[in-house]
């Protein structure tokens, strides 16, 4: 049976440092939308088939059905997240290293915000929680079997995003060799619509069960049980994790649509068909078989993928170094932080 709202507010109240991984478990979501939701809607605003204000919108709804829905659908995500790391032991330790790792992936997260990267919330929240897992318990914090899932998402996210970009693109000229090119753009025009629909879709999916399952960690730790019920998030926390998905999306995600959508690569209606196609197989895959993933690696490859097509000159390389950084830097920064700050708290539990 999921987990009531008045039941969490009882035991809050027997561990009040649940009321405090519930509000990071709330700013590192918000952060999530602003940084990495936005990648759902950035080809379909830089190729104008739809206004930013109104991509924003629709990621903002959408993200929220994503996560209800697939929730429903499948756990597979949340079962990875549950078990790539062991918080097992003292119980005001094991919250204290879960806040340290939500701290960390927040701090990231607004680093890149500012600078206009799209870094990974998904790494900096597991690399964080790692960080704090390994703080508690050592190298036995890892579970190296789920772990790994991490590094195949992260390889499938990159060379799956990237080659299936040019390889749609390439079909989609093919196909499209006679048409009139006034009634090729509107068609494509509204397959992006859609195509923005289904991103935001899967990006809620994605990030939302991720977010999710670091709430029920500590919940589950303040019970001394150190496995929770993947099938049992409750709708408030559900609610909860998608209201500030949609709020950070809002608030931040015009910055994040220029660096990917506009100045990345300069993306015709047709490219951004190709890039979307990429981007939702990629998601929809990972997502099924629990593999957490980025919205954003798996968008950004696509589109480098599609604008490599033409040439590899048609992509700004040194935006893709600059991200590539991001990305490779998130892992260490945030472990470390999460790694650093839970001895830091442990000193005081």
């Amino acid at each position: 049976m999921a987990l009531s709202f008045v039941d969490f507010i009882s035991q809050a109240m027997a561990q009040p440092s649940l009321f405090v991984i519930l509000i990071l478990v709330i700013g590192v979501t918000a952060v999530s939308g602003a940084t990495d939701a936005p990648n759902a809607i950035a080809t379909v605003v830089s190729t104008r088939c739809l206004k930013p204000n109104v991509a924003i919108g629709l990621a903002a709804v959408f993200n929220f059905v994503g996560l209800v829905g697939m929730t429903y659908i499948s756990t597979a995500v949340a079962k990875t997240m549950f078990g790539m790391v062991d918080f097992s032991g003292n119980t005001d330790a094991a919250l204290y290293a879960l806040m340290a790792a939500m701290i960390g992936a927040i701090l990231w997260g607004i680093f890149c915000w500012f600078f206009g990267i799209p870094c990974s919330k998904s790494h900096s929240l597991i690399a964080g929680v790692t960080g704090g897992a390994i703080a508690l318990n050592g190298l036995a914090g890892v579970v190296p079997a789920e772990w790994a899932k991490v590094i195949y998402g992260m390889v499938f996210s990159l060379v799956a995003g990237f080659f299936l970009g040019w390889l749609f693109v390439k079909v989609i000229e093919k196909v499209c060799t006679h048409v009139n090119r006034q009634a090729a753009n509107h068609a494509f025009t509204g397959i992006q619509d859609v195509c923005a629909v289904a991103l935001s879709f899967l990006h809620g999916a994605q990030d939302g069960q991720k977010f999710m399952s670091i709430a029920m960690l500590g919940v589950a730790l303040s019970f001394g049980n150190s496995t929770p019920d993947s099938n049992g998030f409750p709708m408030w926390l559900m609610i909860i994790c998608s209201l500030a998905i949609s709020l950070g999306t809002i608030v931040g995600g015009k910055r994040i649509i220029k660096s990917v959508g506009m100045d990345m690569v300069k993306l015709e209606k047709y490219q951004g068909v190709a890039a979307n196609f990429s981007t939702t197989f990629t998601l929809l895959f990972a997502s099924l078989t629990g593999m957490p993933v980025s919205t954003g690696h798996c968008n950004t490859s696509a589109i480098m993928g599609v604008g490599a097509s033409k040439s590899f000159k048609r992509v700004n390389w040194g935006i893709a170094r600059n991200m590539v950084l991001a990305w490779v830097l998130t892992f260490p920064a945030c472990g470390f932080i999460g790694f650093l700050l839970a001895h830091l708290f442990m000193m005081f539990a």
